[in-house]
């Protein structure tokens, strides 16, 4: 009888170690498996996301930690208002198709970065720029105005909750760039871009009022009929940006590509040198800054 109760007792021993020891394998198998397919899932859903071109609205957060919203709205209008009927490469006038690579966000980090790139194939830009009164972005600033690219204003804040709380404080936002940015560079700003394009859906106030005190001002603005995608807040590889500028570049005679100069747009530096060279590949083609030739590519406008 004792043996046979001590061999009962040993069995029980080993069931009460096999036991949690064989639930710990468990559950641990299921966690490498559960990782394993949470890790594909992920692969699978990035490379979704950077084989389609955001056209439609994506969440776009500012250097400066405001987010606000880029809409498609009116984009597909202006694209059927530029693109040939025959389906064909649009070109302008003179032969020549106008791509204008635009930067909104900045000066940041990656600025000086943006601007080597830049030099290096000898192409001007257009940057959008905010108000930053540090001193590390003062030459920033100005080494756009020197190196002959067009300076152009976004907003001071980049605080949408601000700026289009009422037309006076989307005006004193905007003056106070204006005055900043005259200030710091000898520069007086013409140029604009609505803080999410004209085609905003967070403005309290009638986008239609703010463009009529542009007019007023003898200010223009320029949205975009090109996505490069990196507005969104994740990441997004080089190689989508490079395929959602070019993909339908050839339908216009002018382009505006949309991009942005932050810290942590480090794709949209790496995407830079290979978008710059297969634009300078496509024949009768033209990389220029924003100027008072340029044609206005509005999503709204008071025409």
């Amino acid at each position: 009888m004792d043996a046979e109760r001590d061999a009962r007792f040993q069995l029980m021993k080993r069931l009460l170690v096999m036991i949690p020891l064989s639930t710990i394998l468990i559950l641990l198998t299921l966690c490498i498996v559960l990782g394993v397919n949470l890790y594909e899932a992920k692969r699978e859903l990035r490379e979704l996301r950077d084989s389609a071109a955001p056209v439609m609205a994506v969440s776009q957060t500012s250097e400066g930690g405001e987010s606000g919203v880029y809409t498609a709205a009116g984009v597909d209008e202006v694209r059927q208002g530029q693109s040939d009927e025959d389906g064909a490469a649009a070109e302008t006038g003179d032969g020549v198709r106008k791509v204008y690579l635009t930067f909104d966000d900045g000066p940041s980090g990656n600025t000086g970065r943006i601007l080597d790139i830049l030099a290096e194939y000898d192409v001007k830009a257009t940057f959008f720029v905010v108000g930053k009164e540090e001193e590390r972005y003062q030459p920033l600033y100005k080494r756009i105005v020197e190196e002959g690219h067009t300076l152009a204003m976004h907003s001071y804040s980049h605080k949408y909750n601000e700026i289009y709380q009422s037309k006076e404080s989307f005006v004193e936002d905007l003056t106070k760039l204006q005055e900043f940015l005259y200030n710091t560079t000898g520069v007086w700003c013409r140029y604009c871009r609505f803080p999410g394009g004209s085609s905003n859906t967070v403005s309290r106030v009638d986008m239609h009022e703010l463009i009529a005190y542009l007019e007023e001002q003898d200010m223009s603005y320029f949205d975009w009929n090109i996505v490069s995608g990196d507005a969104t807040s994740g990441y997004i590889s080089a190689d989508a940006i490079v395929r959602n500028s070019t993909a339908n570049l050839q339908s216009f005679p002018e382009a505006i590509i949309l991009m942005h100069d932050a810290s942590d747009k480090n794709s949209t530096v790496e995407a830079l040198p290979r978008l710059i060279e297969q634009i300078q590949a496509m024949e009768d083609t033209k990389l220029l800054p924003i100027t008072d030739d340029t044609e206005e590519i509005h999503h709204i406008s008071n025409d």
